[in-house]
């Protein structure tokens, strides 16, 4: 056993680095000045400086999600983690291996309520993997690689570790030990693929829900070739986490609605669903109805064990990796293929091409066409000339929630690393998660598609994209409130009284806001000028606003 004389930050530092990770994202305070020391003399590892620990945890989160990397978090102490709640639910629900931190008083002291206090663990412990305290420096090396290891096992998510200040001041010989990574991309036993290949090629309308674990898995090219041999549509699941499936592949034929009035009806001409790495059917508000037709046969695949048959009865559940598994199944589909199922599958995609995503964006886009533009700018002409300006290896963001399904509409997402949406409903990740999607992913274009309400839950992080110097276009769609509470409140049909839901007196001037952050900014409400002012932000490489003024906002 080797050991070395080391400071607790300086071997929190070292042990980081011997995890893999590359960024701490951070907004320190006076419990992790230690932490601070440590990291001014660690060339190899870049620390990111946000400006509230929302922001903070939100631009981890997005690294997290776009790199399938662990990265780390430091937070200051009780407020900084309160601060910091709702991006870890965020980074919960998004499955991100994100490693978070928060300096704690010194051991003992809390006993006297000190400013600052709170049991950190218990305030973590509802939204993370794994929560502890590090009881004593000797500790610190199994504490972190075991930290590491649990987030980065499927279903991999967020961990906290609380780190009081005399451990991280204290020196001891340490054995800073070796990571561990568990092997989890497993395949099912032969006789379950001989048994889901019979079920698939048994169906005659089997229909795919495409879930975040095929992107998370560069699984693209195998779901697309699974669609083919059985002729079958693709939709995206409901939950906007990432890409899920190549757009403009001939089976897509959209993204699944939240409504479940909606998805029932989308469903139901089909006879086999088969939910490939997604959950099953996840929805927002309440219905009485339910969005799987009665009697509909389900086949789901996942690693995420938890959702497999939790709301529907599911007639082949199977835990495990999902590329491994298709790379083993498509072989056995290719050898029990007749020519007849062939022809009949072949045809079946033949008949989409009428309903599937492509022919439904050209109807879209010559809709808009045949019209003059009016003297405002609505969601669907924003998201045509946005998808018109976009080079096809940007990278989109997307918290625009009324402004969603015109974006679903119009702009492709070709790739498994091209698009990452609001998923878990909290309000804060575009703006801050733009930044550490921009940092996983260097060089390449990042867009972020906001709506006014949302980016006010974030701004800070704009500060952090000029800092950084990122290539983001931010797009802040200005509606002049809560447009998605305003139109639920209306279709209730009781009130029209529009209480605590418009940002007017004073409006909100975006681009003032953003040039005070360091960023260019510009703001657009006419038409004919939006196709220019997208394109010059984008093409300029560099971190920039643009303030759309939509319909109906535009004359506040």
């Amino acid at each position: 056993m080797a050991t070395e004389t080391l400071r607790g930050a300086d071997a929190f530092v070292r042990l980081l680095q011997d995890e893999g990770v590359s960024h701490l994202f951070g907004n320190p305070g006076t419990t992790e000045l230690g932490i601070m020391e440590a990291v001014g003399h660690s060339p190899g590892l870049r620390f990111v400086l946000g400006l509230q620990e929302a922001a903070v945890l939100g631009m981890a989160d997005g690294y997290a999600r776009a790199s399938q990397r662990l990265v780390a978090c430091n937070l200051h102490a009780a407020p900084g983690l309160g601060n910091a709640m709702g991006a870890l639910y965020n980074a919960k629900f998004a499955g991100s291996p994100v490693l978070v931190t928060a300096g704690q008083h010194e051991t003992g002291h809390g006993l006297q309520e000190p400013m600052l206090y709170e049991p950190l663990v218990r305030i973590a412990e509802p939204l993370v993997k794994w929560a502890v305290e590090v009881p004593r420096l000797q500790d610190l090396p199994r504490i972190v690689h075991r930290a590491a290891k649990v987030a980065l096992t499927a279903p991999m998510g967020p961990v906290f570790l609380s780190l009081p200040g005399d451990i991280m001041d204290a020196s001891a010989p340490l054995d800073l030990g070796r990571r561990t990574r568990v092997e989890h991309r497993v395949r099912p036993a032969d006789e379950v693929l001989e048994q889901l290949a019979a079920r698939l090629l048994a169906a005659r309308r089997p229909v795919i829900i495409a879930g975040r674990e095929v992107a998370a898995g560069d699984a693209f090219a195998e779901l697309a070739r699974l669609a083919e041999l059985l002729g079958a549509g693709v939709f995206h699941e409901p939950v906007p986490y990432n890409a899920r499936f190549d757009v403009e592949h001939p089976a897509f034929l959209g993204d699944l609605t939240r409504r479940q009035e909606t998805a029932r009806t989308l469903l139901k001409p089909f006879d086999l669903v088969v939910c490939v790495g997604a959950d099953l059917l996840r929805m927002s508000v309440h219905s009485p109805v339910d969005p799987l037709p009665a009697g509909m046969p389900v086949v789901h695949l996942s690693n995420r064990d938890w959702e497999l048959g939790k709301n529907h009865a599911t007639e082949l559940a199977i835990r495990a990796d999902v590329p491994e598994t298709l790379r083993a199944l498509l072989p056995l589909l290719e050898a029990r293929v007749t020519p007849g199922y062939a022809e009949g599958a072949a045809l079946r995609l033949r008949d989409l091409s009428a309903r599937n995503w492509r022919s439904k964006a050209a109807a879209a886009r010559a809709k808009l066409r045949a019209h003059e533009p009016g003297s405002g700018i609505d969601p669907a002409f924003l998201m045509m000339t946005l998808a018109g300006v976009l080079p096809r290896q940007a990278i989109v963001v997307e918290e625009a929630l009324t402004a969603a399904p015109a974006l679903a509409t119009f702009v492709p997402v070709h790739s498994p690393t091209g698009f990452y949406g609001l998923a878990s409903g909290g309000l804060g990740f575009a703006l801050p998660g733009a930044v550490g999607i921009s940092l996983a992913h260097p060089g390449r274009p990042v867009v972020a598609a906001v709506g006014d309400g949302s980016a006010m839950y974030g701004v800070q992080a704009l500060w952090s994209a000029a800092q950084q110097q990122l290539p983001i276009t931010y797009v802040v769609i200005d509606n002049g409130g809560y447009r998605i509470l305003q139109e639920r409140l209306l279709a209730r049909g009781r009130s029209t009284n529009l209480v605590g839901m418009e940002l007017r007196e004073p409006a909100i001037d975006w681009v003032a806001v953003a040039q005070g952050f360091g960023l260019a900014a510009t703001r657009v409400g006419e038409p004919a000028a939006l196709h220019g002012a997208l394109g010059q932000a984008i093409a300029s490489g560099r971190p920039a606003l643009v303030q759309v003024m939509m319909a109906g906002a535009a004359d506040r």
